[in-house]
């Protein structure tokens, strides 16, 4: 992400600077890459500033067709305990992309007003108008809008191919792919119906 949007291309910066200094050092290692923690990208549609779904309105961004990669934090650090030991991934990055955690944010939403039993009304932001929002944002806003865009606009997190340098996760460890796919919208939506009750009790 070398290309990324200031300010926000800071974080990746010190991140490569961080590699080089491993890799020049002839220090083993394996990069996770995890993409987008369902805490707080799921929970909410994907929507900044909440970690609660909308009641009303939801923003979608662009289309909202762009793919994204949406994990569950315990599948995370499955992964990486698997990873940590397995000569396969020797430096390496291994790449979090089991097929039923891609979605776009359209289907997430879908999947939520199936559950609520209720139709949101959709916003769709263009990506002119979303990047003038960072004005006047603080520095962690800014940083934020500009990580959303690649993800949501751009479709940085699917966009690409895994080459030589990076593996797979739920191709290594397919035993943990197939029960993870089981239980991936069971956790989805046990997160949804959690929400789903604290905005009763706050109507109530």
């Amino acid at each position: 992400m070398g290309d990324a949007l200031e300010p926000g291309r800071v974080s990746f910066g010190e991140k490569m600077i961080v590699r080089k200094a491993i890799e020049d050092a002839k220090i083993p290692f394996t990069y996770v890459s995890a993409n987008c923690f369902a805490g707080y990208f799921v929970g909410n549609l994907s929507q900044m500033g909440t970690l609660f779904p909308p009641k009303e309105n939801v923003h979608i961004y662009g289309d909202g067709h762009a793919k994204v990669v949406f994990m569950d934090e315990d599948d995370v650090a499955t992964y990486t305990i698997k990873a940590i030991d397995d000569p396969r991934t020797l430096n390496k990055t291994l790449y979090l992309r089991p097929p039923e955690n891609i979605l776009s944010q359209r289907e997430l939403v879908e999947k939520w007003e199936n559950l609520a039993a209720k139709n949101l009304q959709k916003i769709s932001i263009s990506s002119d108008d979303f990047l003038a929002s960072m004005k006047g944002l603080d520095y962690a806003g800014q940083v934020g809008v500009g990580h959303f865009f690649h993800i949501f606009y751009e479709g940085c997190l699917t966009n690409f191919e895994i080459g030589e340098g990076g593996e797979e996760a739920s191709k290594l460890y397919p035993e943990f792919g197939e029960e993870e796919s089981r239980e991936s919208e069971k956790k989805m939506c046990g997160g949804w119906v959690r929400a789903l009750g604290l905005q009763i009790e706050q109507m109530g």
